[in-house]
């Protein structure tokens, strides 16, 4: 039989079983049936069955700092969303949803114009203030980029991956121009100079402040293959926005593969650049020089987690150290070209505050097949300002064999760094451990300090002692600096209070809990910056009192919700005073960034300047001066609202209790202008991430505010507010092994609990229709949503799994939070696998995947595997791979195909969900016989369990579907 014909008699089959032949079993009015008859409408109904909900995590974040960038270094760019400039053409969906076989190669495709145009919306700029705090860059960026760009070749080396044309990392977005207002003493910003003079086009990266505030360095590159695509160093001067090329020659390139270039002092840089010897890149050989061997002959025991990207062979040596080898050059902003030392892998270059002295680390071989290159040997030394070698501080040997016990660490010295407070003296840590927290020793770290030059026979000194992980030292001066610590087998946390120049003063503990504990956490000590531009504790003076107070600036976690502060902290007696607070009754506002900061000496509380965000469930983050004494704010920016079409949308941070007793919390959504009793019912779909926690009382803590923005991002589960959905965001799905018990070995049971909890407390409000809730999550998200489907298929109509993990024998020396290894813990990594119950998913499950994931634990293969595990079962699901994209969705092409996948099946398997229509489709499906599958490429699409194949004769069909159509028909008409 044709497959025209085939799929006429699937169609006619499957509208004959949905109904019985009484009008009173219709699932829908006899008036409805005409549109039923449409081309649209005759097409198969999807198999759906009963629905539900669960969690989200890291998907919506606070808004509060996303549009803040570093204040000294912007180099963490961001693509926004906004108009196409795509090289792949996309097409728009012109019906509710399409049978399988019209969805399968047919390439990109657009989500609805009401998804499309969120994401398009043009991104707001990023910010960055001055050293002084006297001017604000608006950092402009463009939209989502463009498939052409994710397609260019790209060298995986070590764990890095390398665009050999540009010689730095891949996939790196980029701002379109830069515009700098003073920021004047009302508080108002002035008129925007823009930063002019490279060409037109330019993409800009590494927007640096000079120290001083005068100057600005950054790297323009071009994409365009007539030009040299290259990263070439500029500078402009603040005042007027003009800028020019650093180098005089064009010869010096930047090579950002791994640091790019700092500010020596004001008036001069260190950069890496692309050795002027380097000629072509080494070509692999036709015939290789012998097999690839590795051994373990002298019995070592070597642990490593599933690292991707890694060396291969010894032409991928070569070719790394031929893109990541640089020389270092000093170039002054009157022309002074000066190169210093040898070429070599150079992974950071870090000058002393007094400008002094150059920490250097690098990497060399010998290498590694098995671990990524922040394993390689690691050589630190110490020159002067200028280039000349001082002395070698250390020379790790190569770490393959790091245990894989969390808060284990590389032996020798780490954590190498100058101590802010003072002019050029070193401090690092060593581990007591041999690097394994498995070992039990007093103390596990030493912290010590050196001068950078000391005098001979001067041994280092032992700073402080730590009986947990270091974790990071804030300097003040040598009567204070704070030293922190951690353990997160136990998620204990320790400040300690510590004088850096006397012996003679015992350290102290200042603050001992648990990291989980949220309700107790006394917020974080606020850094000011110093002329030398370090940062350094706040200190703030009162009149008239010598106490040492420090700023402590916290989230203010509470069981209404998170409600930010400043403290004034006195260091010595504990007492705290708050001299601000977020309004807790409409909006969500936070401490950004000390303002007045820029002088030396302890701040005087009267002359305090803070700069604050302040947003709403309806009004996006807006950015205020903030002022002492009056604590008048001035407002800053008025960015519009980023997608005002849901700027009236609804949304409630709710809470309710799983059966073992444990508080669970979501946050939930609903459209603009939804009534629960007038509108009934919404489809709904639930978005989470599961987190692992050592008590239930830090399970059940409130985290977040109802008063937040609601940042929609190019890929957010929020985006179907416009299709009128109700979205429970972030429902808490805590898995919980108290004292010596281990979380996951009772992982089902405790997320299956947390999603029944998270579904009947949205039927309970009446805004989700009980067979329309969905379940979907990202990388452990789509574990979790895989799991929920197998373990939990009355709760939800269908799932959506992006960039998942599904069998977790494939990642076997542990994966997320577990440390323990397959061999440790076999039956806990076969059971939370949802691979090995591929059998039991009877629900819909859409696959996304990145072909080119390199996300520990989650490649592209898992996808691949569990969709032939599902198929192979009959089970309803559809495989999606995206040319080119990583373990996140960059492209435009992308992103809007995933939308519309995932609008696609929202709509035709929890929006059209009838359960009780089933059994017969199923009944159908047996008698048709069992399903085929077709797949296609741009992007790649799979689809199981809704095909299917017959084997009577063709003559005999065509009777049969002639019979069928005639009653169908006449059916038809006695109904109507």
């Amino acid at each position: 039989m044709s497959d025209r014909m085939l799929h006429l008699h699937k169609l006619v089959c499957h509208r004959l079983s949905l109904h019985s032949f009484t009008p009173h079993s219709l699932p829908f009015k006899p008036a409805q049936l005409p549109s039923v008859l449409s081309p649209a409408g005759l097409r198969a109904r999807p198999r759906n069955d009963a629905v539900r909900s669960v969690r989200t995590v890291a998907v919506m974040s606070s808004s509060r700092l996303r549009n803040i960038v570093p204040v000294n270094a912007v180099v963490a760019e961001d693509g926004g969303g906004g108009a196409s400039n795509g090289s792949v053409s996309c097409t728009t969906a012109d019906t509710p949803f399409e049978d399988e076989d019209s969805t399968l190669g047919v390439g990109y495709r657009l989500p609805p114009k009401e998804i499309k145009d969120i994401v398009d919306a043009p991104p707001l700029p990023a910010l960055s203030f001055s050293p002084h705090r006297d001017r604000i860059l608006f950092l402009k960026r463009r939209a989502l980029q463009p498939l052409a760009e994710l397609a260019r070749p790209e060298e995986k080396l070590a764990g890095v991956r390398i665009d050999g044309k540009c010689n730095t990392r891949t996939r790196m977005s980029f701002y379109t121009g830069i515009g700098i207002h003073q920021l004047l003493p009302d508080g108002t910003l002035g008129s925007e100079v823009q930063v002019h003079g490279f060409p037109e086009g330019a993409k800009i990266n590494f927007v640096t402040w000079s120290p001083d505030g005068r100057h600005l360095a950054f790297t323009i590159r071009f994409d365009d293959e007539n030009t040299d695509s290259k990263l070439k160093v500029w500078v402009a001067h603040v005042d007027s926005g003009i800028a020019r090329p650093l180098f005089q020659s064009h010869e010096y390139c930047l090579n950002a593969v791994f640091d790019n270039f700092v500010w020596v002092n004001d008036s001069c840089l260190l950069v890496c650049t692309i050795p002027l010897s380097r000629g072509d890149p080494p070509k692999k050989p036709l015939v290789p020089f012998g097999p690839k061997i590795q051994s373990n002959e002298q019995k070592n025991i070597i642990q490593v987690r599933t690292f991707q990207d890694l060396l291969k062979d010894e032409y991928d040596e070569d070719l790394f150290d031929y893109y990541a080898t640089s020389q270092l050059v000093l170039a002054s902003l009157d022309g002074m070209v000066k190169e210093i030392g040898p070429p070599a892998v150079y992974t950071s270059m870090d000058p002393s505050p007094d400008h002094k002295y150059l920490l250097i680390s690098s990497i060399h071989r010998p290498y590694s097949f098995i671990v990524p290159c922040g394993r390689f040997p690691k050589k630190v030394e110490m020159w002067t300002a200028d280039g000349k070698f001082v002395r070698q501080l250390c020379d790790l040997p190569l770490a393959e064999d790091i245990p894989i016990a969390f808060n284990s660490v590389r032996r020798g010295m780490r954590s190498l760094n100058w101590r802010a407070d003072k002019p050029s003296t070193l401090y690092w840590v060593e581990t007591q451990d041999e690097g394994d927290a498995k070992v039990e020793v007093s103390p596990r770290d030493i912290v010590y300090t050196q001068p950078a030059e000391p005098s001979e026979g001067e041994e280092p000194t032992i700073l402080h002692t730590l009986d947990l992980r270091y974790g990071g030292i804030s300097w003040s001066d040598d009567s204070l600096a704070l030293v922190y610590e951690s353990w997160y087998k136990t998620r204990r946390t320790r400040t300690w209070v510590i004088s850096p120049g006397s012996n003679n003063v015992s350290p102290r503990v200042l603050f001992d809990r648990s990291s989980e504990d949220v309700y107790s956490d006394p917020g974080s000590p606020m850094l000011r910056r110093t002329p030398a531009g370090t940062y350094v504790l706040a200190k703030v003076k009162k009149e008239n009192d010598e106490g040492t107070y420090i700023l402590l600036n916290g989230n203010g976690a509470t069981p209404e919700g998170n409600i930010p502060f400043l403290d004034l902290f006195d260091i010595n007696t504990g007492n705290k005073e708050r001299i601000w607070k977020s309004d807790k009754e409409k909006y969500y506002e936070g401490v950004v960034a000390l303002m007045s900061d820029e002088k030396e000496g302890d701040l005087p509380i009267d002359s305090l300047k803070i700069l604050t965000s302040k947003e709403s469930k309806t009004e996006n983050t807006q950015y205020y001066i903030l002022s002492w004494p009056e604590k008048k704010a001035c407002q800053i920016t008025n960015f519009p609202h980023p997608y005002p079409q849901l700027a009236l949308l609804q949304k409630e941070m709710v809470r309710y209790q799983r059966k073992d007793g444990v508080q669970l919390t979501a946050t939930l959504y609903l459209p603009p202008g939804y009534d629960p009793s007038r509108d009934g019912p919404l489809p709904c779909l639930v978005w989470s991430y599961p987190g692992e926690f050592k008590s239930k009382d830090a399970a059940g803590q409130v985290r977040g505010s109802p008063n937040e923005f609601a940042g929609i991002g190019p890929t957010s589960a929020l985006l179907w507010m416009a299709r009128r959905f109700a979205i429970l965001s972030g429902p808490t799905i805590p898995i919980i092994g108290e004292g010596d018990d281990e979380a996951n070995d009772r992982y089902v049971e405790q997320l299956v609990a947390s999603a029944e909890a998270a579904v009947e407390e949205v039927i309970r409000r009446g805004v989700a229709h009980p067979k329309k809730i969905a379940i979907g999550g990202h990388s452990y998200g789509a574990f979790m949503t895989a799991n929920l489907l197998a373990h939990a298929p009355h709760l939800f109509a269908c799932g959506i799994a992006r960039s998942g993990a599904y069998n977790r024998t494939l990642t076997p020396f542990g994966f997320q939070n577990e440390e323990r290894t397959l061999w440790e813990a076999t039956s806990t990594y076969v059971e939370m696998s949802p691979f090995m119950s591929a059998n039991k998913i009877k629900k819909p499950i859409l696959l996304i995947h990145g072909e080119e994931d390199n996300n520990p634990g989650t490649l592209t293969m898992q996808s691949d595997r569990f969709f032939n595990a599902l198929k192979g079962h009959g089970a309803l699901c559809r495989l999606v791979i995206l040319p080119f994209e990583s373990h996140g969705y960059a492209a435009r092409e992308s992103i809007m195909h995933v939308l519309w996948e995932t609008d696609r099946w929202l709509q035709k398997y929890c929006v059209s969900n009838t359960s009780d229509v089933n059994a017969d489709q199923d009944e159908c499906k047996d008698n048709l016989g069992t399903g085929s599958t077709k797949s296609e490429s741009k992007p790649v699409a799979a689809s199981g369990g809704s095909g299917s194949e017959v084997s009577n004769s063709e003559h005999e069909e065509v009777d049969s579907l002639r019979r069928s159509l005639l009653w169908y028909f006449l059916y038809s008409y006695i109904v109507l």
